[in-house]
């Protein structure tokens, strides 16, 4: 009978004490940020954490402008999300999408003057919120760390959604 061999499942890996207490800082920690800057944006600002994010991003780049696709990535985001939010930042004038001049098949957001002025009065408050939850508490070789291992993270994690996305009964991933 010719087919597919049969996966035999592996024994579990367990984590090791140092691993677990790792593990649980980061989830409690990635679990409870997000909520405490989208809190402060929330407040001061009337925009959620994505929703700076995204604007934030476009006001660093010297058109104010970057295809929707890259957009998503620096943001972290899904494309789909992204699209919800933009159409939520166009609602409120924002941003705007335009086709791309040089490729019609991608889209552009563009960050307009009323979008402007919202994440330069946001970003004060933001940063201060950054400050007080992540940076002060720190001393400057464990935000040099912080920030290799997250970016290692980011990385490691962004592999395996990729990989999961072309073979999904291959990783256990919620990507």
């Amino acid at each position: 009978m010719a087919g597919r061999p049969r996966r035999v499942a592996a024994a579990p890996q367990w984590l090791s004490q140092a691993e677990q207490q790792a593990w649980i800082a980061v989830a409690h920690l990635i679990l409870q940020l997000p909520g405490a800057l989208d809190a402060q944006l929330q407040r001061d600002s009337g925009i959620s954490l994505f929703e700076y994010l995204t604007l934030s991003r476009l006001s660093m780049e010297p058109r104010q402008t970057l295809r929707m696709s890259e957009l998503a990535e620096l943001t972290g985001g899904s494309l789909s999300r992204l699209s919800n939010v933009i159409k939520r930042l166009e609602q409120r004038k924002f941003v705007r999408r335009e086709s791309d001049p040089d490729d019609g098949r991608y889209t552009n957001a563009i960050l307009t003057a009323s979008g402007w002025k919202k994440v330069v009065a946001a970003a004060p408050g933001h940063a201060a919120a950054v400050r007080h939850l992540v940076i002060d508490p720190l001393e400057p070789e464990q935000i040099t760390a912080l920030s290799e291992i997250g970016d290692h993270l980011r990385r490691h994690v962004r592999g395996a959604c990729d990989a999961a996305a072309g073979r999904r009964d291959d990783y256990p991933s919620g990507c």
